[in-house]
């Protein structure tokens, strides 16, 4: 029996792709939104919690300085880079009719909390990132930081949820359905439909949970993207290996063609794979849907 977790995230992604007919397509509820930050984070029910100038408005989430915030859902942004209490902030106006708040992204240049960049792409927004444009759903849009009166805290996204634009509504029964992606997706102009974004390859660094004929778990901690990009995870992964992937194994500097089925659990790993559309099919990393070319086996 399928569980509703499952037909849940089916329908998701058909939504946010756009391939459903009807109203109930083009305008997705508030609750079938993507996760708004890529890589490890964490989070609880802080909404409505008191704080030192009233109620929290929001679920803050706590991530890595710079890590990659998207867009939940399709539609159109605008910065606000002029209150001294959000910092560098982005708005997402849903095509559901939702609005979403990204407060607190990111001021500094470095790892390090220095406050020496500014609400500019590439900084706090995604580079190439305009006012006023439309986004995919899962498009990169900011940088977790800790800009504004949140400076000198742990670095988080402050998310708020406005349903139809009006008063704001705990984002957390969403945040606990919203999945979670493995990579941003990458601005591109040329692109007017996903299936035209440019094929991208990843590197996979993590460690080999199990193998299975034609198929490979992996724990991933760290992942580079083709374009360059840097994304640190937390994230089981299970690829397809097909028959002509090149499987080796490092021994004294040297690699050595091994079988799939000597990889052993624990074993530190990193696996490049075959190019992949950059889409939700791929950023959710389904079962199956990323595909090995090569895996080498570290010592």
């Amino acid at each position: 029996m399928t569980s509703h977790r499952t037909r849940a995230r089916v329908s998701l992604v058909l939504l946010l792709l756009g391939v459903l007919a009807g109203t109930a397509a083009a305008r997705p509820a508030p609750d079938t939104i993507l996760f708004p930050v890529v890589g490890s984070a964490t989070y609880y029910d802080d909404f409505g919690e008191a704080r030192g100038q009233g109620r929290h408005e929001a679920n803050d989430i706590l991530a890595e300085r710079g890590a990659p915030v998207v867009a939940v859902e399709p539609g159109r942004v605008e910065f606000w880079t002029t209150s001294a209490r959000a910092g560098c902030m982005l708005y997402l106006y849903g095509r559901s009719g939702t609005t979403y708040l990204y407060v607190h992204l990111n001021n500094d240049l470095t790892r390090r909390n220095d406050n020496r960049g500014k609400c500019v792409g590439g900084v706090a927004y995604a580079p190439g990132l305009k006012e006023g444009q439309h986004v995919q759903a899962g498009e990169l849009v900011g940088f977790v930081g800790d800009s504004g009166d949140a400076e000198g805290a742990h670095a988080h996204l402050h998310f708020e949820l406005h349903p139809g634009g009006g008063e704001t509504a705990s984002p957390f029964p969403a945040l606990q359905e919203a999945p979670h992606l493995l990579f941003p997706l990458p601005r591109d102009d040329r692109a007017t439909k996903l299936a035209a974004f440019s094929p991208l390859t990843l590197a996979l660094h993590g460690t080999v949970r199990q193998t299975a004929e034609g198929t490979l778990t992996l724990l991933v901690h760290r992942l580079r993207m083709s374009n360059g990009w840097r994304v640190r995870v937390t994230r089981e992964v299970v690829l397809a290996v097909p028959g002509e992937a090149l499987i080796e194994r490092s021994v004294d500097g040297k690699r050595l063609a091994a079988p799939l089925a000597s990889l052993s659990s624990g074993e530190k790993a990193v696996v490049w794979t075959t190019p992949v559309t950059p889409d939700l099919s791929s950023q959710l990393a389904e079962p199956g849907v990323l595909a090995a070319a090569q895996v080498v086996v570290l010592g």
